[in-house]
């Protein structure tokens, strides 16, 4: 099979699990968002630790841990990956499915405009149209809703900074996630003692295979990362960027068809809204590959 069909392969597994995850994280009630966070945390940094070995990269990790500028970056990344994980955790076990799937839709429309606030790059005209018609949606969203659509915002702006923050830090996904999730484990281990030691811990108390689900966590966080970083090296960014768009549509019907969530003519207006950015968005940057790849083939040339 060739490189390219098999990196397709494996990004389109990686974002199929993680639409997919409404329907593991509600298989974890009664356990509250936040101690369902600390125990992916828990797990996620063992079962990391296990794959820095098998995969050889401890070298790479301790020359991470010397460079002070690229352990700050990550230290940063691991607080806003925790607020992102948070606050996807408690959405989906609140009955906001819909509302976290509209987070990933905008997520990539955030990253634009987070590189044109911090990294001070610069809009073709259709990226402003598509980023004119996201606003309005998000202001037919926050009149449905009553509110403005706080978990959505909260998931694509983490995401998006965090996206920031390993673009700037430039380090291997492996040794990323295990410093990531070393970072916050301190907290997260703590934060599960305290349930243990106030009787307030569901792990243990639910039964057998609740508490087996619970040491999951870590194998769930970790395959669809290792699926997307052997995507990331065998396509381009263009089909990546397209494959992402996958998560949040299985989010989206999993939210309408499974968890019953309620959608008024308002609410899919605004979604409309959001898909036709989308479009636009993603139609733009095809094209504008296309004609950089022709101008490099063009100077090549001559």
């Amino acid at each position: 099979m060739p490189d390219s069909r098999r990196g397709l392969i494996f990004g389109a597994l990686a974002y199929i699990l993680w639409g997919t995850f409404p329907l593991y994280w509600t298989l974890l009630e009664p356990a509250g968002a936040i101690e369902i966070l600390a125990h992916r945390i828990v797990w996620s940094v063992l079962t990391m630790l296990v794959i820095l070995v098998l995969a050889r990269r401890v070298g790479h990790f301790r020359a991470l841990l010397r460079d002070r500028r690229k352990l700050l970056l990550i230290s940063g990344a691991a607080v806003v990956i925790t607020v992102n994980w948070g606050g996807y955790i408690w959405g989906v076990n609140n009955d906001r499915v819909v509302e976290t799937s509209l987070g990933y839709f905008i997520n990539p429309l955030v990253t634009v405009l987070m590189g044109v606030l911090v990294l001070g790059e610069h809009l073709r005209r259709l990226q402003w149209v598509a980023m004119g018609i996201a606003f309005v949606a998000v202001v037919v969203l926050t009149i449905d809703y009553g509110r403005p659509p706080w978990v959505a915002l909260v998931l694509a702006f983490s995401f998006g900074t965090y996206g920031l923050l390993k673009k700037q830090a430039g380090v291997g996904a492996v040794e990323s996630i295990t410093l990531e999730t070393l970072v916050i484990a301190p907290f997260a281990a703590a934060y599960v003692a305290w349930l243990v030691t106030t009787g307030e811990s569901t792990f243990g108390t639910e039964g057998a295979g609740h508490a087996l689900l619970f040491t999951t966590t870590g194998i769930i966080t970790a395959v669809p990362l290792m699926l997307f970083g052997a995507a990331a090296i065998r396509v381009s960014m263009v089909s990546l960027g397209l494959l992402q768009y996958l998560a949040p549509t299985i989010q989206f019907a999993l939210g309408i068809l499974v968890f019953d969530e309620a959608m008024p003519a308002s609410r899919w207006i605004g979604f409309g809204l959001v898909w036709v950015a989308l479009v636009i968005f993603t139609v733009e940057a095809v094209n504008h590959r296309r004609r950089q790849l022709r101008l490099v083939a063009h100077a090549s040339a001559v």
